[in-house]
């Protein structure tokens, strides 16, 4: 069982930056492949980023390719995504997620735990 608690969230300027966090509690946090989503006002939860047990790979949305960056610190089972040049568009309730497997997953169905979520409003 692994328990995720994001933080971070709240207002930020377009074009500033904000880091979240995401705390993992559990065994084996070394194991998880840890991914970012996000669920923008009336929409489906999307994909943003994922990265793997090392933190030395990882793949992202087109649309957040280039502004955004995930990284993890294994010591502190704590993952991060910093948000550089925020937009409008990336207002949205963000969630972290742990899938055990080596595969960078994309599919929301292939998580296994997820955090309740930190909302960030980006306003311009």
């Amino acid at each position: 069982q692994v328990r995720l608690v994001e933080s971070g969230g709240g207002l930020v300027q377009a074009g500033d930056s904000l880091r979240l966090s995401c705390a993992a509690s559990g065994r084996n946090f070394n194991n998880y492949v840890m991914g970012w989503f996000r669920r923008a006002p009336g929409e489906g939860r999307e994909f943003v980023g994922v990265t793997s047990w090392s933190g030395d790979a990882a793949n992202y949305a087109d649309s957040v390719k280039g502004r955004f960056t995930i990284s993890r610190d294994n010591a502190k089972s704590t993952i991060y995504l910093q948000m550089v040049n925020p937009k409008a568009e990336d207002t949205a309730v963000y969630y972290c997620a742990a899938a055990e497997t080596s595969v960078l997953v994309f599919s929301e169905s292939l998580y296994d735990y997820w955090g309740r979520g930190t909302r960030v409003t980006v306003s311009s």
